[in-house]
């Protein structure tokens, strides 16, 4: 469960796209799903993400044209290409447009997820699997939770919005900066569904563990 984790999948194939957009889901990424290069590109422009899966065969534009239109606009966004697992050049090309990893089709789902993982503690600058800070400690790998090395059972969002909070402490983030991180298009969202969040979190994990700064949003105190 990685939680907190906004990724754009891209991929033609239906069968493929609902199986990967299911298993991220399932693992606690908000994941957006597109089926053409056009459509990625556009999505590209308009939402932050935090990860992209990239399938390279694409219609209207394809997978390396989004990939370097992207590096051209110095969107640092790891992308994780997809290619058939005979197609060397594929992903020579790929790496050489600007990809910082790719995964061969078909997809063994334990090793996409994986490097996933692996993507994502690169792009934070972190090389520590799990997150720790204060005492409270998230294990994405094996989703278990921790505060005081006692274990706490968190729902998938009360995840995602305290690993938001842990991979920036002592930085604000805004309720829609956590919106935006939970969930993705076409999802319906209560007015107070942030506040709800933050309310079990302390529950479970102390009152003084997440500040509350009024009128800016929400952070975890410095240690």
């Amino acid at each position: 469960m990685l939680g907190s984790m906004r990724l754009l999948l891209v991929e033609d194939d239906a069968m493929i796209g609902e199986a990967v957009q299911s298993l991220l889901r399932g693992e606690g990424y908000v994941a957006d799903w597109v089926q053409d290069g056009r459509q990625a590109d556009t999505a590209l422009h308009g939402h932050q993400y935090d990860l992209v899966l990239l399938d390279l065969g694409l219609p209207g534009l394809d997978g390396l044209q989004v990939l370097r239109q992207l590096r051209a606009r110095k969107d640092a966004t790891p992308v994780l290409v997809a290619t058939a697992r005979d197609a060397v050049r594929d992903r020579i090309a790929g790496l050489d447009a600007g990809a910082d990893d790719y995964v061969v089709k078909p997809y063994d789902m334990d090793e996409l997820l994986a490097r996933l993982r692996a993507l994502a503690r690169r792009a934070s600058g972190r090389a520590e699997v799990q997150y720790e800070h204060a005492g409270v400690r998230l294990n994405p790998a094996t989703r278990e939770a921790s505060v005081n090395g006692s274990p706490v059972l968190l729902s998938g969002r009360e995840w995602a919005v305290l690993q938001a909070l842990l991979a920036r402490p002592g930085s604000t983030l805004s309720r829609q900066q956590l919106e935006d991180k939970l969930y993705g298009w076409g999802d319906e969202v209560s007015s107070n569904a942030i506040e709800v969040y933050i309310h079990g979190l302390r529950k479970k994990l102390g009152p003084g563990a997440i500040l509350n700064v009024r009128g800016v949003g929400y952070m975890l105190p410095r240690a």
